[in-house]
This record gives structure tokens, sequence and C-alpha cells, in this order.
């Protein structure tokens, strides 16, 4: 097996640079993995909320050999058992409504892409009216994140994000997080659609309030317009439901799903109420390989996972212990940490940048033996596997109040 120094020779060579990498990780198992030159971590990272099942979780695993073994792809071009069990499996355990269906593709970006073609489609086959021209406008918030495409990094409310790629998709608009009127200013006669992510990620692990949730449901009802949620990171048991929305008594018009569904075999999936639920037709939207049967049995398989092992209850209460480590970590250090936020096990902890940054503290954690990553706003990610063992978190989470320890002496 290469080192890691001779894996990042090949990557210097050979592709494009678009991270920044300091580990070859070559083994996963649980909540542990393990690098090219034989170090062994705790993962608290889960590939970025991606194995919340743990890495090579045997279920998933032999739900993959299985059907790998027995047909891997057929195309949507067929119908395949595995991605029909799955969609129904989506629509119970979301409980929008009895007209929910869905649509499954590749990645979370290509899943918030479908739902904003959704949405202007809807727009456009008579949503709001009869005059449906012009209702194609969807309202996101800033400090979000909704994927790397052409579309979706303009829905993301990020300008760090979408310079360089100009000129950008026309039809978004921002507003400011968990504040109605903002919303309420950027809405216009060609709004079709809200979109929002319950908990941002990548914007610093914050969640939208419940009161705002509510005030959106009743904002877009009013308005004859539809709320969008982007579960990509925060759904699949992150946040102690099944998705993130749940928590707040709202139920969106659709969301998307990706990074957890199916344990890290490429997914992602948009479900829709009845509102949404027959807008694409054929040759209107498609996807090759999405919700082929190897994806779809992993995705079953985690599901399967999820709710044998209690893995709801685990991240709620998990998460009560990430946070007080946290808080301890804040009384050790005073006025270092600015905010402890987040749901279930995906939780953030925001750092004075003048006194340490986030990334100083991720890469002395990794000197620990603790992987974690981080967010914005100067914050630390944590995103362990949502069936971590309680030796394995605690064991994590007095590494990462060692490093910055050192680093805050």
């Amino acid at each position: 097996m290469s080192s890691t120094r001779e894996i990042a020779e090949l990557y210097d060579k050979f592709v494009m640079e678009t991270y920044s990498q300091q580990v070859a990780l070559v083994k996963g198992q649980g909540a542990r993995v393990y690098d090219a030159d034989g170090n062994q971590y705790i993962d608290f990272t889960a590939g970025i909320a991606v194995q919340n099942v743990g890495h090579a979780h045997p279920k998933v695993v032999k739900a993959v050999v299985e059907q790998m073994a027995t047909m891997n792809h057929c195309s949507n071009l067929f119908y395949n058992e595995k991605q029909a069990l799955l969609a129904k499996k989506l629509v119970e355990i979301s409980d929008l409504d009895s007209g929910t269906k869905c649509f499954f593709c590749n990645s979370g970006a290509e899943a918030n892409e479908a739902m904003i073609k959704l949405a202007r489609l809807w727009g456009h086959l008579g949503g709001k009216g009869d005059d449906n021209d012009g209702y194609v406008e969807i309202v996101t918030m800033f400090n979000s994140f909704h994927g790397r495409m052409l579309a979706t990094l303009t829905a993301t409310g990020q300008a760090k994000v979408q310079e360089g790629f100009e000129p950008l998709p026309v039809g978004f608009a921002y507003a400011d997080f968990n504040d109605i009127e903002s919303v309420k200013a950027a809405i216009n006669d060609s709004t079709v659609a809200v979109l929002l992510e319950c908990v941002q990620g990548e914007g610093g692990v914050i969640p939208a309030e419940t009161k705002f949730m509510k005030a959106l449901r009743e904002l877009c009802d009013e308005k004859e317009i539809l709320l969008l949620c982007d579960e990509v990171q925060c759904g699949m048991g992150r946040t102690g439901d099944w998705f993130a929305w749940q928590s707040t008594g709202v139920k969106p018009d659709a969301f998307s799903l990706a990074k957890a569904i199916a344990s890290g075999i490429p997914m992602g999936a948009v479900v829709a109420s009845s509102k949404l639920a027959d807008v694409f037709t054929p040759g209107r939207h498609a996807s090759t390989f999405g919700g082929n049967p190897l994806a779809c049995a992993a995705a079953l398989a985690t599901i399967g996972v999820i709710e044998e092992e209690g893995l709801l209850d685990r991240a709620a209460e998990s998460g009560d212990t990430i946070r007080e480590a946290l808080e301890k970590i804040s009384e050790d250090h005073p006025g270092l940490v600015t905010a402890i936020r987040g749901e279930g096990m995906m939780v953030g902890m925001a750092l004075d940048p003048d006194r340490l940054e986030a990334a100083d503290v991720v890469a002395k954690a990794r000197e620990y033996g603790l992987l974690v990553c981080k967010a914005g706003g100067n914050a630390i990610r944590i995103v362990p596997p949502l069936n971590i063992s309680d030796g394995d978190l605690d064991e994590g989470l007095e590494m990462l109040a060692d490093a910055i320890g050192e680093l805050d002496e």
C-alpha cells in the first residue's frame, strides 16, 4: 500500500486541487478510520454527515455486495423494485400527505437542482393561477449552502462561492435566515418558492427557529408559493428526527436528501407532496444513475439500521452529551466560545477568531487522533456517526478539549 506522501504526490500530479487534504484514509470501521501510514482516528466528520450508521456497517455492506452480484444498474428506462421500495419507505417516514412521491438522482446538488426545476415548472404550469409565465423566482437565505452547480451555487446565499462563475442564472433573491420580515421583503410578484436548510450546515450549524418556520409556512400559504427544505446534511436522523423540519411541526411542499441516505453510495432524492408529485412527466427531468438498484439497496439497508438500532433517539441523547462537553470547554476557556448550537448530533461550536482559528483546532485535533471539520463563522462542526459508542464519543470529546487546551494556553 502507498504511503500518505506517495498518495499526495499522485494527487499533486493528476487530481485537480479543489480540496486541501492532509490525511490519506484507507479504511473505516464504525466510528474509527485508519490512514495509509497506520494511524487511527475517531471520526467526528462521518464523511461530512454521510456515515450516519458508521463506516462499513455489516448490514449495509451485505446489502451492497448482494445487490452488486445481482444487478447494480439497469437505467430508469426500466422498473427496478429497490427504487419503488425505497420511495415507499421515504414517503412513509416523511408523512407529508397521501399523494407524496419521490425522484432519485446522485447528489445533494442534483437533488436541489431538481427541486428548483420542480418549483419553476409548477409555477409555469398553473401552480399560482392562470398566468404563470412570470412566477420563477426563488427566495433563499443568506449564509445558506445548496451545492456547486450553477443554479445551486446561485441559490447559495454566499458571495464567496459564486465569485468567478458569472454570469449567474437569474431568478433568485435572498433573505436573512430566521427573519420573517426579511423574507416578506424579498417576496415579489415573481416569487414561486422559498428554499432553506432547516439547519444551516456549511453556514455554521445554525438551526431554523420553530417560530420562523411556522411563520414561513403561513406566509407561503398566504402568497400561494412553495416551501422547500434542503435536508441534504441535516436529514436521515442526524438531528434526532428523520428530517429536521419534523421537529418544527411544519411540513414543506418538498424536500431534498443526499449524503447519509445511502451510507456513502452516491444518491440524492426529492420527496414531494401531492402538490408537486405529478409535475414532472416523461422528458421533463431525468437521471441516468439516479435510484439505481445498488444505491437503493444501500439506502434501504441504511434506513433499516437506523430503525433497528433506535438511532433517532440515540442522536438526541448523544447530542446532549456533545453539548455538555462543549459547555465544559466554554467554561474552561472564558470568552473563547461564542456559541454552541445545533440539533441532535449536528453540533457547531463557534470560536472567537481573535483567540483561535477553527482550522487550527481541526489540525491540532488530528494530532490527538480526532477528525473534525470546520464550518462558517469560525465554527467547529461535530457530526459523528449516530451509532458511535459512548466510549468513542467520550474519548473524542476529551481529545477535542485537550487540543483546544493546548492551543489556548
